[in-house]
């Protein structure tokens, strides 16, 4: 994991939650979605393929266990997986809490309306969250 840096984008647009055995788990700072990202700590990666086979199975398990967590807690409608990257290159993997209602629902939470920031409690209460129920 040396070598591995934090892309600037992400690093703006997020914060950490958890270190895994692989991922950085960050929070969105919009607060419309409760959004998750796992970031391989792997440098020069931006597809799953180009990850170790151990790797790749580090990170569906991971994914699976913070997409069951981000469920669990806020008792979504649906929870989207995706890892897009056309914008930002690194290697990362989206985790979406939707709810039916929410903006823009049922259509993609890309490039609609203009990120809503979490309030310091609110960030810092659902992190904590976030945190004992990934640790369960």
């Amino acid at each position: 994991m040396k070598d591995f840096a934090l892309d600037e984008r992400l690093a703006n647009d997020s914060v950490s939650v958890v270190m895994t055995g692989l991922c950085d788990v960050r929070l969105m700072k919009d607060s419309r979605w409760p959004w998750l990202l796992l970031v391989p700590r792997r440098p020069d990666k931006s597809e799953i393929f180009e990850l170790t086979p151990l790797d790749q199975i580090l990170l569906t398990f991971e994914t699976e266990k913070v997409a069951s967590a981000l469920k669990t807690l806020t008792g979504a409608t649906k929870i989207n997986v995706g890892a897009l990257g056309n914008i930002v290159r690194q290697l990362h993997v989206h985790v979406i809490a939707r709810f039916e209602g929410d903006a823009n629902w049922p259509g993609p939470i890309w490039g609609h309306g203009k990120a809503e920031p979490y309030s310091d409690e609110d960030m810092n209460s659902f992190i904590a969250k976030l945190r004992d129920t990934l640790s369960q």
